[in-house]
């Protein structure tokens, strides 16, 4: 909703080319649970008629039926519109609203003050440029006040204004006003904010929103509007290297091949030269083609296409750089890393990562530490839970192309999406490469596994056993090797027990630990599949996500997944091990298929039942079925 104009009635054109014109400034408000975040964004809209006559009757409407102000206007109602969020009196999702008045144009962000929330408060502060703080000024500075402060530097946000609210219910006073701004930029000098601004306001009363009303006449800076009118923020994507992803590869005819994308950051002009990190490729640029007519010049924010001087070769995803300027491109990387799924993150298990256009398979390979966003402290830790955030080395499947993040927001961000439900379990901002991936190449080598194949007449593979203990696994992949030892066959078994006595001895049973243990076992796996061998694995492998890596790191039909379905009650009735007796007596923490979950196979290329047959009857269908 735009503010009134008598334009809008004179001459619509000159209205919407002067709106046109306007500068637009995106701003968060973020603190702590009923610090009055959505009551001041609704008195702001409110003071200033910035909505809709019907939406004004609505608001009155609702303000007597579920507001909190008794017969008064409940001004966050305009902001908390879920149903969840009215009968609760709190924010759950981010609300955005758009707003103009003569000056400026607005969008803002009004996020939750819940912890469990964070997520949420993190997508609405990623594209923001000013932070509101709120904070009570009964209470003070909060641990969430820390927590959404220290989030709101991360995402690159550096102008902060902290909202000191309900002075009303402080009788206005000038000292406690002082006490809570020196408090926070006490707290807030190591966050790399450019400017703190402190107001003091009653967003229920409405002072210092839009203009001061006497209340505190000892307070001499700009109302909270006035100050969002003429705050300087410098966009200066312009003057960056030029960077655009490839979003569509547009071919309509045979006569014209262009590459469509919004420039992230940078400026353009026919002529320049542009190149592919990712291959090295250059070329120049021929026209810039919009549906309004070829551009003289295209700038950062801009949606365009592309058409160049020479055919090379160019897909979606890949992003286009200037020569001179190009994006770091590689396969290993540091990131801070906001965790946003109920299931933690597990180093070592595999993702998907997302950044612009491309996507491509990426794993933890380390979580260097831990932040604890309420102290700044950073602590040490195995895996990530729910809105905390980590400091992270990542390996990718793919070397991709990017900036760090505090250089360009644009191309330094990227999810980490779960390979199965195709959930957004992470975000993250990229610090830099890691120089490990400029000291380690391919080395190339005469030998190859199709010529040590040849050398022992086999065709190399796994066969991945899988099932709960004492389902069988182990005897039957005994006696499957011993079968194919008669066979001539050159084979090797890796077993999970005699494995934990070596190379993965350092492990433990957690779920972090059980994820390492699958991923070292896999890349054994892999090395001696690489030589030429059959090699089976009798592991428990829990989880899909690690049997799944274990798949993509061979080539198709190398990979052959045995379930041992046997029930857990034959299972625990022979026990071998007497460990589901110790589990069921509380003594062994994190035993599969009594306190720790076991996720069966969802198309195993062979499932056979322990119960059903024997071991020598099963290992004989299982080497009839693989190898005739």
């Amino acid at each position: 909703m735009s503010h009134k104009s008598n334009l809008i009635a004179e001459d619509i054109h000159q209205y919407l080319k002067k709106q046109e014109e306007k500068s637009m400034l995106r701003f968060i408000t973020c603190g702590s649970v009923d610090d009055g975040k959505s009551t001041l964004i609704g008195r702001l809209l409110w003071d200033s008629k910035l909505i809709f006559e019907d939406q004004l009757a609505a608001l009155e409407a609702d303000s007597k039926r579920v507001g909190t102000q008794g017969e008064d206007v409940d001004y966050a109602l305009l902001l908390d519109g879920l149903q969840a969020e009215r009968e609760q009196g709190i924010t759950i999702d981010v609300a955005y609203r758009f707003f103009s008045t003569d000056k400026r144009k607005f969008i803002v962000a009004d996020t939750p003050g819940h912890e469990q929330y964070t997520r949420n408060m993190v997508t609405g502060a990623s594209t923001a440029e000013v932070a509101i703080i709120l904070i009570d000024a009964r209470k003070g500075v909060l641990t969430q006040t820390r927590r959404h402060s220290y989030l709101v530097s991360l995402v690159g946000i550096r102008h902060v204004v902290l909202a000191i609210n309900k002075m009303d219910l402080v009788d206005y006073a000038a000292s406690r006003f002082h006490s809570i701004r020196e408090e926070y930029e006490t707290f807030a000098a190591g966050l790399g904010f450019e400017d703190v601004t402190a107001i003091p306001i009653s967003a229920l009363k409405g002072d210092n929103v839009i203009e001061a009303n006497g209340h505190t006449p000892w307070y001499q800076g700009p109302p909270l509007l006035e100050y969002l009118e003429t705050v300087q923020v410098v966009d200066d994507a312009a003057s960056r290297p030029f960077r655009m992803a490839v979003q569509w590869v547009n071919r309509p005819n045979l006569d014209f091949r262009g590459f469509s994308g919004t420039i992230a950051s940078g400026t353009l002009r026919p002529g320049d030269e542009v190149v592919v990190p990712s291959s090295g490729q250059k070329s120049t640029v021929a026209r810039i083609v919009t549906m309004d007519g070829d551009l003289s010049q295209a700038v950062a924010g801009q949606a365009v296409t592309l058409t160049l001087q020479d055919e090379i070769d160019i897909s979606r995803g890949d992003l286009l750089s200037a020569p001179l300027a190009r994006p770091i491109h590689t396969d290993q990387l540091r990131a801070h890393v906001v965790w946003m799924h109920e299931e933690p993150l597990l180093p070592g298990r595999g993702y998907l990562l997302k950044t612009g256009c491309t996507t491509v398979p990426a794993q933890i390979s380390d979580l260097r530490r831990k932040v604890n966003v309420n102290t700044l402290q950073q602590e040490p830790g195995k895996t990530l839970g729910l809105n905390e955030v980590g400091v992270c080395n990542l390996s990718l499947g793919k070397a991709i192309s990017f900036d760090p993040y505090k250089e360009n927001r644009a191309t330094g961000n990227f999810i980490l999406i779960d390979r199965f439900s195709n959930a957004t379990v992470g975000a993250g901002m990229i610090d830099f490469a890691l120089r490990r991936a400029d000291n380690i190449h391919w080395q190339a080598l005469d030998i190859n596994k199709q010529a040590r194949a040849e050398q022992k007449g086999q065709k190399p593979r796994v066969l991945w056993f899988t099932g709960l203990s004492g389902s069988g696994k182990s005897t039957i992949a005994n006696l499957v090797e011993k079968k194919l030892h008669s066979m001539g066959k050159h084979s090797y078994i890796l077993d999970g027990d005699n494995v934990r006595h070596g190379l993965n001895r350092d492990l433990g049973f957690t779920d972090a630990d059980r994820v390492e243990n699958i991923r070292r076992v896999a890349e054994t796996a892999k090395l001696f599949v690489d030589a030429g061998l059959i090699v089976l694995v009798s592991f428990i492998s829990p989880f899909k996500s690690e049997r799944q890596l274990a798949r993509d790191l061979l080539e198709p039909g190398e990979f052959i997944e045995v379930y041992v379905n046997t029930p857990l009650a034959v299972c625990e009735q022979r026990d071998p091990k007497g460990l589901y007796k110790k589990a069921r007596a509380g003594q062994l923490k994190n035993f599969t298929g009594i306190d720790s979950a076991y996720e069966a196979p969802e198309k195993p290329e062979i499932v056979v039942n322990g119960a059903e047959k024997s071991a020598e009857e099963l290992a004989e269908e299982i080497v009839r079925e693989v190898f005739g």
